[in-house]
Protein backbone atom coordinates (compact mmCIF):
# COMPACT_ATOMS: atom_id res chain seq x y z
CA UNK A 1 0.00 0.00 0.00
CA UNK A 2 1.28 3.90 -0.70
CA UNK A 3 0.33 6.99 0.54
CA UNK A 4 -0.29 10.31 -1.47
CA UNK A 5 -0.60 13.32 0.22
CA UNK A 6 -1.75 15.80 -2.64
CA UNK A 7 -1.57 19.32 -0.51
CA UNK A 8 -1.77 23.20 -1.03
CA UNK A 9 1.09 25.28 -0.53
CA UNK A 10 4.86 24.48 -0.40
CA UNK A 11 6.50 23.59 2.71
CA UNK A 12 9.63 25.37 2.73
CA UNK A 13 12.85 24.35 5.21
CA UNK A 14 12.21 24.97 8.48
CA UNK A 15 10.55 23.07 11.67
CA UNK A 16 6.98 21.97 9.99
CA UNK A 17 9.03 19.93 7.47
CA UNK A 18 11.60 18.49 9.79
CA UNK A 19 8.73 17.07 12.16
CA UNK A 20 7.07 15.82 8.86
CA UNK A 21 10.17 13.87 7.72
CA UNK A 22 10.72 12.63 11.07
CA UNK A 23 7.30 10.96 10.79
CA UNK A 24 7.85 9.99 7.08
CA UNK A 25 11.22 8.34 7.48
CA UNK A 26 9.45 6.35 10.65
CA UNK A 27 6.55 4.97 8.23
CA UNK A 28 7.27 1.75 6.23
CA UNK A 29 4.48 2.64 3.58
CA UNK A 30 5.96 4.64 0.78
CA UNK A 31 4.88 7.90 0.70
CA UNK A 32 4.91 10.46 -2.10
CA UNK A 33 3.88 14.53 -1.51
CA UNK A 34 2.36 16.39 -4.53
CA UNK A 35 2.96 20.10 -3.87
CA UNK A 36 0.06 22.38 -5.76
CA UNK A 37 -0.15 26.38 -5.34
CA UNK A 38 -2.82 28.93 -6.65
CA UNK A 39 -2.50 32.39 -6.15
CA UNK A 40 -4.12 35.62 -6.82
CA UNK A 41 -8.43 35.49 -6.90
CA UNK A 42 -11.12 35.82 -4.13
CA UNK A 43 -11.09 33.16 -2.01
CA UNK A 44 -14.01 31.24 -3.45
CA UNK A 45 -12.54 31.68 -6.81
CA UNK A 46 -8.93 30.27 -5.27
CA UNK A 47 -10.77 27.78 -3.53
CA UNK A 48 -12.16 26.52 -7.14
CA UNK A 49 -8.29 26.42 -8.80
CA UNK A 50 -6.61 24.49 -6.23
CA UNK A 51 -9.48 22.17 -5.92
CA UNK A 52 -8.63 21.53 -9.73
CA UNK A 53 -4.76 21.53 -8.85
CA UNK A 54 -5.89 18.83 -6.79
CA UNK A 55 -7.61 17.03 -8.90
CA UNK A 56 -4.44 17.49 -11.01
CA UNK A 57 -2.23 16.21 -8.81
CA UNK A 58 -4.59 12.88 -8.56
CA UNK A 59 -5.68 12.44 -12.17
CA UNK A 60 -2.34 10.58 -13.05
CA UNK A 61 -4.21 7.45 -11.83
CA UNK A 62 -7.83 9.02 -12.84
CA UNK A 63 -10.08 6.31 -14.92
CA UNK A 64 -12.30 8.89 -15.76
CA UNK A 65 -15.31 7.94 -14.06
CA UNK A 66 -14.78 9.63 -10.35
CA UNK A 67 -11.77 12.18 -9.95
CA UNK A 68 -8.73 10.98 -8.22
CA UNK A 69 -9.52 7.03 -8.97
CA UNK A 70 -7.21 4.81 -10.75
CA UNK A 71 -8.72 2.75 -13.62
CA UNK A 72 -8.35 -0.53 -11.10
CA UNK A 73 -10.64 1.26 -8.39
CA UNK A 74 -7.87 0.79 -5.64
CA UNK A 75 -7.41 4.21 -4.61
CA UNK A 76 -9.13 6.10 -1.31
CA UNK A 77 -9.11 9.58 -1.41
CA UNK A 78 -9.32 10.98 2.31
CA UNK A 79 -9.97 14.98 2.41
CA UNK A 80 -9.03 16.51 5.48
CA UNK A 81 -11.64 19.13 6.14
CA UNK A 82 -12.86 20.54 9.88
CA UNK A 83 -16.21 19.74 8.63
CA UNK A 84 -14.53 16.08 8.63
CA UNK A 85 -15.55 13.05 11.11
CA UNK A 86 -13.59 13.72 14.03
CA UNK A 87 -11.82 9.81 14.56
CA UNK A 88 -9.83 8.57 17.36
CA UNK A 89 -6.17 7.25 16.51
CA UNK A 90 -7.60 3.69 17.04
CA UNK A 91 -10.63 4.33 14.41
CA UNK A 92 -8.20 6.09 12.01
CA UNK A 93 -5.70 2.80 12.35
CA UNK A 94 -8.47 0.20 12.03
CA UNK A 95 -9.66 2.33 8.57
CA UNK A 96 -6.02 1.97 7.36
CA UNK A 97 -5.99 -1.63 7.90
CA UNK A 98 -9.54 -2.32 6.54
CA UNK A 99 -8.57 -0.58 3.71
CA UNK A 100 -4.85 -2.18 3.13
CA UNK A 101 -6.81 -6.20 3.93
CA UNK A 102 -9.27 -4.88 1.22
CA UNK A 103 -6.35 -4.61 -1.26
CA UNK A 104 -5.85 -1.08 -1.18
CA UNK A 105 -3.21 0.13 -3.71
CA UNK A 106 -3.14 3.71 -2.52
CA UNK A 107 -4.78 6.17 0.25
CA UNK A 108 -4.92 9.33 -1.41
CA UNK A 109 -4.81 12.15 1.58
CA UNK A 110 -5.62 15.59 0.43
CA UNK A 111 -4.83 19.02 2.41
CA UNK A 112 -6.48 22.47 1.14
CA UNK A 113 -5.31 25.80 1.32
CA UNK A 114 -5.53 28.16 4.24
CA UNK A 115 -9.75 28.61 3.17
CA UNK A 116 -9.93 24.91 3.27
CA UNK A 117 -11.49 22.44 0.27
CA UNK A 118 -13.99 23.02 -2.03
CA UNK A 119 -17.29 21.99 -1.70
CA UNK A 120 -17.21 19.94 -4.74
CA UNK A 121 -14.21 18.69 -4.25
CA UNK A 122 -15.18 17.78 -0.86
CA UNK A 123 -17.96 15.48 -2.34
CA UNK A 124 -16.07 13.28 -4.17
CA UNK A 125 -13.72 11.86 -1.49
CA UNK A 126 -14.52 8.67 0.29
CA UNK A 127 -13.98 9.78 3.51
CA UNK A 128 -13.64 13.54 5.56
CA UNK A 129 -11.77 13.35 8.37
CA UNK A 130 -11.30 15.88 10.52
CA UNK A 131 -7.99 16.76 13.17
CA UNK A 132 -10.29 18.09 15.69
CA UNK A 133 -12.56 20.87 16.16
CA UNK A 134 -9.46 23.25 16.21
CA UNK A 135 -8.11 24.91 13.23
CA UNK A 136 -4.48 24.34 11.92
CA UNK A 137 -2.12 25.66 9.70
CA UNK A 138 -2.63 23.67 6.69
CA UNK A 139 1.40 23.38 6.15
CA UNK A 140 1.11 21.96 9.82
CA UNK A 141 -1.58 19.58 9.17
CA UNK A 142 0.80 18.17 6.96
CA UNK A 143 2.80 16.93 10.16
CA UNK A 144 -0.46 15.82 12.06
CA UNK A 145 -1.03 13.37 9.29
CA UNK A 146 2.46 12.01 8.92
CA UNK A 147 2.46 11.20 13.37
CA UNK A 148 -1.20 9.75 12.79
CA UNK A 149 0.05 7.59 9.99
CA UNK A 150 2.88 6.30 12.25
CA UNK A 151 0.33 5.75 14.77
CA UNK A 152 -1.71 3.82 12.52
CA UNK A 153 1.31 1.60 11.65
CA UNK A 154 2.10 1.08 15.33
CA UNK A 155 -1.48 -0.08 16.60
CA UNK A 156 -1.86 -2.01 12.93
CA UNK A 157 1.98 -3.73 14.01
CA UNK A 158 0.41 -4.31 17.55
CA UNK A 159 2.86 -2.33 19.28
CA UNK A 160 1.79 -0.45 22.97
CA UNK A 161 2.02 2.97 20.91
CA UNK A 162 -1.19 4.11 21.45
CA UNK A 163 -2.38 4.42 25.03
CA UNK A 164 -6.40 3.57 25.12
Amino acid sequence: MRILIAAVGRLKPGPEKELFEAYRRRIAWPIAVREVEARGAAPAELKAREAELLLGALAGRSSGKRPGRPASGRRVVVALDERGEAASSADFARRIGTWRDQGVEEIAFVIGGADGLDGGFRGRADWLLALGRLTWPHLLVRALLAEQLYRAQQILAGHPYHRE
